[in-house]
């Protein structure tokens, strides 16, 4: 079976700007108690590759969200109820596969700010540019992309495509 799609971004471009992305996120993080909380599925194969390249003492989590059916956003967030823990002084970075809509990425970033995080930014491999339905800004970005739909390195049409090690684009 072919691989569908055209390829939007090669795999080595994705791991030179993890490389980037891993030494930009050290430097502002030095000396800071760290806490990466990886927004699955869609991140892993980033969240790895992301957490290769960061500081050893980093505390890791993953919250297991869904929002996506097929192709479209729900619009509601699924799984955001069973995570939690004790965020007290830590300096948390929220790490997602790609930032749309803006509505998982509000909710996560409040419910981390209600668990007395001393702070919260967030990390995209992909910023699709679309209008925003909550205001939601990445403080680092890998790459931007236009309003397609893109499968491949943990990004999935309905469970399929995840292990692709570049982004795709769909045909519409």
């Amino acid at each position: 079976m072919p691989t569908p799609g055209k390829t939007l971004i090669s795999t080595p471009q994705i791991r030179k700007r993890v490389k980037i992305l891993a030494r930009e996120i050290t430097r502002h993080y030095r000396g800071k108690p760290l806490t990466v909380v990886g927004l699955m599925n869609g991140s892993l194969f980033f969240l790895v590759d992301l957490l290769r390249e960061l500081p050893v003492e980093t505390r890791i989590e993953c919250w297991r969200l869904k929002s996506y059916q097929g192709t479209r956003s729900t619009g509601k967030i699924q799984g955001l109820d069973s995570c939690g823990d004790d965020y007290s002084g830590r300096h948390v970075l929220i790490v997602d596969d790609i930032l749309d809509t803006g509505l998982t990425l509000h909710e996560v970033t409040k419910k981390i700010r209600g668990l007395n995080a001393a702070d919260v930014r967030i990390c995209v491999l992909l910023d699709k540019q679309v209008p925003r339905k909550r205001d939601v800004t990445a403080h680092w970005t890998g790459f931007q992309i236009p309003n397609l739909f893109v499968i491949g390195y943990g990004l999935d049409l309905d469970h399929q495509y995840r292990t692709l090690p570049m982004i795709r684009v769909l045909p519409s």
